[in-house]
């Protein structure tokens, strides 16, 4: 999830949540118990590819600098150490760049109240309606045990019931509190120091996002989603532990294996849903961002935070740094 999708879930939630829900979450990491050899084959999808591990980076060339950090955006205690870590090099810096700036969330929260549709089904049918009953039936429980009425979910756009669903029932508490994560630790950490805070990307790059996938594509991506529901809890505690161990490429390979199990779908299909899926939320991202990054290093020092799975892969930040000619070494943070 994006930095600029946790600040509109997390508003929502604070004005929507009908009933308690788990204060927080305490599921098992899947890696603890997963068969060896399943578990090596994970690894090794995910070591295949450029810069599979690490959170902490430097780029260099020549006298141009970018300290790099990958994020995650749910609030957790152990952001504590990291950010105490990162503290100096953000206050180096010239520009720090994030996925979202206070000025691109704002923009988009004035979008959001200028024209609803862009959350919400405002004309045609309701996602009751689009959506087969095989389909509906799960979604509505899913979205009823984050604390969302039947009646309201057939209202958001598919986009946002995806952003939601994302968000195991056990943590919508603690995301309806609006949490800032290392992103806002980051923003916060320069705003208090005096260094300007600046956006890589234009505030509505959510909507292109998902404006470039097809109502079939976001269908089959509502029902992968709930095929993995009943272990929501468990996915959500083994991405996070993965996180912290600087493995987030893992989590994504893990997931990519999850829905190898899917009835119906070969390796070759998900292979290809899950190239097209990084294409769109990660490489065309990353791809914009370079010379977002590079111009502002050749002004000064440059800290930039994201989230973590855009540091990794052949179009991850990290190698298309190294292919403009940055030295690109890990933070022994």
């Amino acid at each position: 999830m994006s930095r600029l999708l946790s600040a509109i879930a997390s508003l929502t939630l604070s004005l929507i949540l009908a009933f308690p829900v788990t204060a927080a979450c305490a599921g098992r990491n899947l890696f603890d118990t997963m068969e060896p050899a399943r578990l090596a084959e994970i690894r090794a999808a995910a070591a295949a590819v450029p810069f599979a591990s690490g959170n902490f980076w430097r780029a260099t060339r020549g006298d141009e600098v970018i300290t790099l950090a990958g994020t995650y955006h749910f609030d957790d205690p152990r952001h504590a150490a990291n950010i105490a870590a990162l503290t100096p090099y953000i206050t180096a810096a010239s520009t720090v760049l994030v996925e979202a700036g206070p000025e691109e969330e704002a923009a988009l929260m004035r979008k959001i109240a200028d024209d609803p549709s862009a959350m919400v089904i405002t004309q045609g049918p309701t996602l009751n309606q689009r959506l087969p009953p095989e389909v509906w039936a799960p979604l509505k429980d899913a979205l009823s045990a984050r604390g969302i009425p039947a009646f309201m979910a057939a209202k958001f756009q598919p986009w946002y019931v995806l952003t939601l669903l994302s968000i195991p029932p056990c943590a919508m508490t603690s995301m309806a509190e609006q949490p800032k994560g290392l992103d806002g630790a980051v923003i916060d950490t320069a705003l208090a120091a005096g260094i300007p805070v600046r956006g890589l990307e234009p505030f509505d790059t959510l909507f292109g996002i998902f404006d470039a996938m097809t109502p079939e594509e976001l269908t089959e991506m509502l029902i992968s989603t709930l095929a993995i529901e009943d272990m929501s809890e468990d996915y959500f505690t083994t991405l996070v532990d993965s996180y912290f161990a600087g493995e987030s490429r893992l989590a994504w390979e893990l997931m990519r294996f999850a829905a190898y199990d899917m009835p119906g779908y070969t390796r070759a299909r998900i292979d290809a849903d899950f190239a097209r899926m990084e294409d769109l939320v990660a490489s065309r991202r990353n791809r914009a961002w370079i010379p977002v990054l590079t111009e502002a290093s050749a002004k000064g020092p440059v800290f930039s935070a994201f989230g973590a799975l855009h540091l990794s892969g052949e179009d991850g930040v990290l190698n298309l740094l190294k292919k403009e000619g940055f030295t690109v070494e890990e933070l022994p943070l």
